[in-house]
C-alpha cells in the first residue's frame, strides 16, 4: 500500500509537469483581438483532454484508488488481531518511497534539461542559463567531496586491493568533476577568454602579495616587539593604511603612479636619471619589460603587467600594518621563559626565532595566510580604482570581471555563474592550505 501511494504521487507529479508546460502556453495561443472566451475554453479542454495529460492522471487516480481499499483491508484486518501490538511502518515506507521515487524523477528531468541546454547554448552559440550553469558546477563541486572523502578513506583500508578500488574511484570522480567545472566556460560565451586572464590577473595579484606582505610583516612585529623608544608610534604608523579609506588611498596612489612625466614617481626617476614609465596604462609584463623585445613571452609567462605591480605595491602597502598586528599578538603570547632557558643553554637570536618563534608563530601563519587567500582572491574596491582601460584588462581580477559581466553587461546568469566558480575556487584553495597546514602547525 505504501508503494501504491509513493507511484500515486510520482504519477501526480508528472501530470503536474506535463499539463502545466501546455497551459503555460495558451497565452501565446491567445494573442491577437479575434480571440474570446469561448477560444480559452476550447484551448484549455484539448490541454487537459491530450494524450500527455490524460495519461499520468488516470494512471495516478486508479494507483490511488487501489492504494486506499488495500489501506482500508489492511485496517481492518489490524482491528480484528487488535491484541497484538502492530507495527505501523505503512507511513514511514510510503514516505521514503514516495522521496525515492520522486528524486530519480527529478534527477531524470534535470538531467534531460542540462542536456537539452547544453545543445540550445551550443547550436546557438550563446551562454547557458543561469540554473544549467548552477546545476552543473554544484554536480561537480559534488563529485570532488565525494573524491576527497573516499581519499582520505583508502588509508583504512585493511587490504592493498580496497586502498586501490578507492584511490582509483577517487580519481575516476575527480575526473568526471573537472569535466563538469571546466566545461562550463567552453560553452559559455564561445569560450570567453576575459575568465581566465582574470584568474591569472588574480593568481599574479596573490603571488605578488601574500609573500611580501607576510614577510615584511613578521619583521616589523619581530622589530617592534623589542624594547625600542617610540614603538607605539611605530605601530599606530604602520597600521594606519589599513583602517584608512582603501578608495582614498587607491585615488592618492593613482596620482602618485599616474603616467604623466610630473607626477611624483616619475619626477623621482627623472631626478635619478632613469626613463619616466606608464605604470597604470602599461599592460606588459613586468618579465617581459625586463627581457625587452629580444623574447617574446606568452602572456601567462609574461608575468604580471606594470600596471597590476602598482596595485601589487599598494595592496602590500595596505595589509602589512593588519599583519604586523597579528604577528605581535602571537608574539605576545609566547612565554618569556622559553626565551631564558634557550640563552641560558647558549642559544643565539636566530637559534631562538628559528627554534622558538616560528614553530609557536605557526598557528598565526596559518591563520594569516588562509586570511590572506581568500582576501586576495575577493579583493575588489582598490583594484577597480586603480584600473585603467589602457591597461587592456591585465589589472582586471576575477571578482572585477564578475563585476563587470553584472553591472555593465547585465549577464546575470554568467556573473552568478563565475561568482560560483570562484566561490569554489577559494573553497579549494582553503582545504589545500589547511591539509598542508595541518601537519606543519605546532598549537604547543
Amino acid at each position: 500500500a505504501g508503494t501504491l501511494l509513493g507511484l500515486s504521487a510520482a504519477l501526480f507529479v508528472l501530470f503536474i509537469f506535463r499539463f502545466l508546460p501546455l497551459m503555460l502556453d495558451i497565452p501565446n495561443q491567445l494573442r491577437g483581438p479575434a480571440n474570446t472566451a469561448e477560444n480559452f475554453r476550447r484551448l484549455m479542454a484539448e490541454t487537459f483532454l491530450s494524450t500527455t495529460v490524460q495519461m499520468p492522471l488516470w494512471a495516478a487516480i486508479i494507483t490511488l484508488v487501489i492504494a486506499l481499499v488495500l489501506m482500508s483491508r489492511l485496517v481492518r484486518i489490524r482491528s480484528k488481531n487488535s491484541h497484538r501490538t502492530p507495527d505501523n511502518h505503512t507511513g514511514a515506507f510510503a514516505g521514503s518511497t514516495i522521496m525515492l521515487i520522486g528524486g530519480v524523477y527529478l534527477a531524470w528531468l534535470t538531467w534531460t534539461e542540462v542536456q537539452n541546454a547544453y545543445a540550445e547554448a551550443f547550436e546557438a552559440g550563446e551562454g547557458l542559463d543561469l540554473w544549467t550553469q548552477i546545476i552543473t558546477l554544484s554536480a561537480g563541486f559534488l563529485l570532488l567531496v565525494v573524491a576527497w572523502f573516499l581519499w582520505r578513506s583508502a588509508d583504512d583500508r585493511s587490504s592493498t586491493r580496497a586502498m586501490l578500488l578507492r584511490l582509483g574511484g577517487a580519481a575516476l570522480l575527480m575526473v568526471g568533476a573537472w569535466f563538469l567545472i571546466g566545461e562550463l566556460p567552453a560553452a559559455m560565451a564561445a569560450g570567453n577568454s576575459t575568465w581566465w586572464t582574470g584568474l591569472l590577473a588574480t593568481f599574479y595579484y596573490s603571488l605578488g602579495t601574500i609573500p611580501v606582505q607576510l614577510g615584511l610583516a613578521l619583521l616589523l612585529a619581530v622589530l617592534l616587539f623589542q624594547d625600542i623608544p617610540g614603538k607605539s608610534v611605530f605601530r599606530i604608523i604602520y597600521f594606519i593604511p589599513y583602517i584608512a579609506p582603501f578608495v582614498g588611498t587607491a585615488a592618492v596612489f593613482r596620482i602618485i603612479f599616474s603616467s604623466r612625466a610630473n607626477a611624483p614617481v616619475n619626477s623621482l626617476m627623472q631626478n635619478l636619471g632613469m626613463d619616466t614609465l606608464p605604470w597604470l596604462n602599461d599592460p606588459t609584463g613586468i618579465f617581459q619589460l625586463l627581457l625587452g623585445n629580444a623574447v617574446n613571452l606568452p602572456q601567462w609567462a609574461a608575468g604580471p603587467s606594470l600596471a597590476l605591480v602598482v596595485i601589487i605595491i599598494y595592496g602590500t602597502w595596505t595589509f602589512v600594518g593588519f599583519n604586523t598586528v597579528i604577528f605581535l599578538a602571537g608574539l605576545g603570547a609566547i612565554p618569556r621563559e622559553l626565551y631564558e632557558a634557550a640563552a641560558i643553554d647558549g642559544g643565539g637570536r636566530w637559534a631562538q626565532f628559528r627554534n622558538i618563534t616560528l614553530p609557536l608563530l605557526s598557528p598565526t601563519m596559518y591563520f594569516l595566510t588562509l586570511y590572506s587567500v581568500i582576501g586576495t582572491f575577493k579583493a575588489f574596491n582598490h583594484i577597480y580604482v586603480l584600473r585603467s582601460a589602457a591597461a587592456l584588462g591585465t589589472t582586471d581580477t576575477a571578482s572585477v570581471v564578475i563585476f563587470n559581466a553584472f553591472q555593465r553587461d547585465t549577464r546575470y546568469g554568467y556573473a552568478s555563474a563565475l561568482a560560483i566558480l570562484l566561490l569554489l575556487i577559494i573553497i579549494v584553495l582553503t582545504l589545500v592550505n589547511n591539509q598542508i597546514a595541518s601537519k606543519r602547525v605546532f598549537y604547543g
